[in-house]
């Protein structure tokens, strides 16, 4: 008897298009904005023309698949996870690598987030997720701060403000050195500054 070769079964719209942003996350990373449907169908396994079955365009399955990339939920998790009852600056030391690792590792998808979600003319409601993403990041590392507040000279909202924009300026940045970038000399320009006290000058 004739073998004959089994169907398999078609996916439902959401599934085909969870499938289709998973495949297309790595290519982002590796070739931009530039990543053909083509790169995309091949990598997903499908023909071209299936993108389009469930997408309307190639820009409405990068803005789902850098939006999918840049979920908080790992780092908000990881945030969570630093013991508050640890001291201010092993806290604060550990929220700032955990941070700085974050925009080290998707600085490509942010700056494609930018271009495509913040600039470009997308709608009101993807661009309102961001915000609220970027948001939940913020209080996070508030949270750290927070069980000092009251030795701060800031609120502990504008102290993760201040480690964030310096993780983000250290990234993204004309002077920024990644690869030298260090939570604990965060840690101490945030918490210490950078003036000798009168212990520490030399006679």
């Amino acid at each position: 008897m004739e073998n004959r070769r089994r169907r398999v079964p078609a996916m439902a719209p959401e599934e085909r298009r969870a499938a289709l942003i998973e495949a297309t996350i790595p290519l982002l990373h590796e070739h931009g904005l530039e990543v053909s449907t083509r790169q995309i169908a091949s990598a997903a396994g499908v023909a071209e023309g299936t993108i389009f079955g469930v997408f309307e365009s190639k820009s409405q399955l990068v803005v789902c698949s850098v939006i999918k990339a840049l979920d908080p939920q790992p780092d908000l998790d990881a945030l969570a996870a630093i013991d508050r009852a640890a001291p201010l600056r092993e806290r604060v030391i550990a929220a700032a690598e955990l941070v700085h690792r974050r925009f080290l590792e998707r600085a490509h998808l942010m700056h494609a987030a930018r271009k495509l979600i913040m600039v470009g003319e997308q709608d009101p409601e993807t661009v309102a997720r961001m915000a609220a993403n970027r948001a939940r990041i913020g209080a996070a590392v508030a949270d750290v701060f927070a069980p000092d507040a009251a030795r701060l000279r800031v609120t502990p909202d504008r102290a993760a403000h201040l480690l964030l924009m310096f993780c983000g300026a250290n990234t993204f940045g004309p002077y920024g050195e990644p690869d030298s970038f260090s939570g604990a000399d965060l840690a101490s320009l945030l918490l210490d500054g950078i003036h000798l006290d009168e212990t520490e000058q030399k006679c």
